[in-house]
């Protein structure tokens, strides 16, 4: 498929309501073509934001798709950012190499400028794909698998005060998600969602159980109060010396140590099993410190969060800094060029100032390296031990890494 002069393909238009279910096919079958339950199938129609989603046309066949949800993304400093969930990419195998992902990431990216937001996020399911476009991994999730038979929890003070009972997760929706927002601000990288979003989290198709129970649900109170909720599936196994059953905890949360270790408590505690599983979690998760031996915990850590400052004044003026910094940014953009050049950057803990300057550079990177560190999460001075960022002024390096720095690391608590 030829592209005209600006690199865009003639068959890239914003996606038609009544085009959904060609798009959508479009979609599944670049991720292997197995077809989702009706439910699930559902919940994306209803999420999907088609004035905000591309498709590329070769005829009557759609052969690329791109979308981004509508999120306000918490950045440091605790303020909640518009940004652009870059998601439901796909070119079919048929037109591979002809530059159509390329084509929907430019006009992507101008819409988001458009639209007037800072930044542009994504998780990946091919890493290698999104740097050349500007992302940068900004944020890990841990993952781990706990052998409750051989790992010991020791909780804090308070914890018998708080009562765990099952729930239907349908049946509490409400009161989890707004348990949910009240925990947005507290951390870098989670997300406020737009209505709808909270049935994400009880979707329970039977297809993607694997062998293990409809999702389950309880809840944490206190004199009366929700102070934590916990998602899960057991997946039950026999072995010839007995039970060995998994707990797979999909989604966990909780408003203070207490609550949080009660649940961690009852999930160790569940008959029948021998193992909690999860995936996701954040990488200071606070069951690391509660168990009585890490190892057999088996941590592992994966990239999350992909960010990409669209506007790098906007993007950095919109999070606080835990020291004070005045740093002048040499940033590479070939993609973006209007990010392209010296940025003064001057903040504190109180709010920070970003402008155009012709003062010589202090440290020099390109955009996604400075994607990767905006949340915190990864720290300049790590990049430029990886020589992807250059320290031209000496001593400035490490005042941007300890000012990019925050006291609880980013996370993101799902997918999108």
């Amino acid at each position: 498929m030829a592209t005209d002069a600006n690199g865009l393909s003639p068959g890239l238009r914003v996606l038609r309501q009544d085009d959904w279910d060609k798009w959508y096919g479009t979609l599944v079958r670049g991720f292997g073509g197995v077809p989702e339950a009706a439910e699930e199938r559902e919940l994306w129609r209803s999420l999907t934001e088609c004035d905000r989603s591309l498709g590329i046309w070769d005829g009557d066949e759609c052969v690329g798709t791109a979308g981004a949800f509508s999120f306000r993304l918490t950045v440091p400093g605790g303020a909640s950012l518009p940004v652009a969930g870059v998601t439901m990419v796909s070119v079919a195998a048929t037109h591979r190499r002809r530059g159509l992902l390329t084509s929907m990431m430019r006009r992507q990216l101008d819409d988001v400028r458009a639209w007037g937001e800072p930044l542009a996020v994504l998780t990946a399911s091919e890493p290698a794909i999104y740097g050349r476009f500007g992302y940068g991994n900004a944020a890990l999730s841990l993952a781990a698998e706990m052998d409750t038979t051989r790992v010991a929890l020791s909780v804090p003070d308070g914890t018998d005060d708080v009562r765990v009972r099952y729930a239907v997760p349908a049946d509490v929706l409400d009161v989890c998600e707004a348990l949910y927002a009240r925990l947005v601000p507290q951390r870098p990288g989670m997300l406020a969602r737009r209505p709808g979003w909270e049935r994400l989290g009880v979707l329970d198709p039977e297809s993607e159980r694997a062998g293990a129970s409809p999702l389950q649900c309880v809840l944490a109170e206190r004199d009366g109060e929700t102070v934590g909720y916990a998602r899960f599936r057991v997946k039950p196994k026999w072995e010839l010396s007995g039970s060995d059953g998994n707990v797979i905890v999909e989604d966990l949360a909780a408003l203070d140590p207490a609550a949080d270790a009660a649940l961690w408590r009852f999930l160790f505690g569940i008959d029948l099993t021998s193992k909690v599983t999860v995936r996701s979690r954040p990488v200071d998760d606070a069951w690391q410190y509660l168990v009585s031996d890490q190892r057999r915990c088996h941590p592992r850590f994966q990239d999350s969060l992909y960010v990409r400052p669209v506007e790098v004044g906007a993007a950095l003026e919109a999070r606080t800094y835990q020291t004070p910094v005045d740093v002048v940014f040499e940033v590479e953009d070939a993609f973006c060029p209007w990010n392209a050049g010296r940025w003064r950057l001057t903040g504190d803990p109180k709010g920070a100032s970003c402008e155009r300057t012709a003062d010589a550079a202090d440290v020099a990177l390109s955009v996604r390296e400075l994607g990767a560190a905006y949340l915190g999460g990864v720290s300049l001075a790590s990049l430029a031990a990886a020589g992807r960022v250059r320290e031209v002024r000496r001593g400035a390096l490490a005042e941007a890494s300890l000012g990019f720095g925050t006291a609880v690391p980013p996370w993101l608590p799902h997918g999108f």
